[in-house]
């Protein structure tokens, strides 16, 4: 037979930023009871009061959230260098058999450029190219037969250099764009290597996005 708690913890374990509110405390336990007790009545097909929600609600097992917090916050104390960048343009074009062709041009001129950015992220049905603004005539003139979706300038981005144990750990991506989503910050575009995470934003936007970051290298 199906108990309130376990009705309870369904619920809450469904919206893991409900959950992860609720375990740093930021939830009103008593107003959270009343959100979900028509609910829980519903499912159980009985009143159920809201004394023993709060109850249930109170005495839920902690969840994973506090081991994977704490993993996180340790690990951020390791990351590595933070490189920021400016004056960038975002080309998207429309994936053909002559892309790569254009592609390979472009990267033959800013291999000779070593201190410019430039960046290529290939999904199934177009390709986005983000360059230092002195390579936007060579995108022009490079992708010039390809298909232009979008494009979009006066953007930056901040590349962190992040440990190699990056990779077995849990939430790290969530819980670096969760505080910047946090702060109304638009991403533009996230470029990811093993053990490098870029994000792309808004010119206006880098210093915030930088301040951030480095709070969270500190905390």
């Amino acid at each position: 037979m199906t108990t309130i708690p376990e009705v309870v913890e369904d619920i809450i374990r469904k919206s893991p930023f409900l959950e992860e509110a609720l375990a740093d405390g930021l939830i009103n336990v008593s107003s959270l009871a009343r959100k979900i007790r028509s609910e829980i009545s519903e499912r159980l097909k009985k009143d159920v009061k809201e004394g023993a929600v709060i109850m249930a609600i109170n005495r839920m097992a902690p969840s994973n959230y506090y081991k994977i917090n704490l993993k996180i916050q340790n690990f951020m104390h390791s990351i590595g260098d933070v490189i920021v960048r400016s004056n960038l343009s975002d080309f998207t074009f429309t994936n053909s058999e002559t892309l790569y062709v254009a592609t390979a041009d472009l990267l033959k001129e800013a291999g000779q450029h070593k201190e410019l950015f430039c960046t290529f992220s290939a999904g199934v049905y177009e390709t986005t190219v983000i360059v230092s603004d002195s390579l936007k005539d060579v995108v022009n003139r490079s992708f010039h037969k390809e298909k232009q979706i979008s494009f979009s300038e006066n953007l930056a981005s901040i590349t962190i250099k992040l440990p190699t144990e990056n990779t077995e750990i849990s939430g790290i991506y969530y819980y670096i764009l969760k505080r910047i989503a946090w702060e109304g910050i638009n991403i533009r575009e996230v470029i990811s290597t093993s053990n490098e995470f870029t994000l792309v934003v808004n010119d206006v936007d880098i210093d915030r996005t930088f301040s951030i970051l480095m709070s969270l290298k500190k905390m």
